[in-house]
């Protein structure tokens, strides 16, 4: 799998986002939480994954945006440990922390995220 995070794989629907939120499962490591949902989508790609980060919490877009970047990066470096499956998935992956967190704090908690989702998703089926 190559650790890139192109157009194809961003989520971007409004209606997928929608069916993630209401009939999506959760997988929390705080202060990351991944909300996933198999779905079917025209694309050849398994993965549609969003970022997002509460406005309550970082008044400030730039702050927002540079946590973003930092989930964006830690999942692209990373999604090698989710293997590739027929089925297809969305994902959301939502920052609830208060405080700007280091890059090495994300990327743990994503690697442990999707090693989580790996146990529980895949390997049972």
């Amino acid at each position: 799998m190559e650790a890139t995070f192109n157009k194809k794989e961003k989520l971007k629907s409004s209606k997928a986002i929608d069916l993630l939120f209401s009939e999506g499962k959760s997988i929390s490591k705080y202060p990351i939480r991944l909300v996933y949902r198999k779905s079917n989508f025209d694309d050849d790609v398994t993965f549609k994954v969003g970022v997002s980060v509460s406005k309550r919490n970082f008044k400030k877009a730039v702050d927002r945006n540079r946590i973003k970047r930092l989930l964006r990066e830690s999942y692209r470096k990373n999604k090698y440990i989710v293997p590739n499956t027929t089925h297809q998935f969305t994902f959301m992956f939502l920052f609830s922390g208060k405080e700007m967190p280091e890059y090495s704090l994300i990327e743990s908690k994503i690697k442990g995220i999707l090693q989580h989702f790996v146990k529980q998703e895949i390997e049972s089926n």
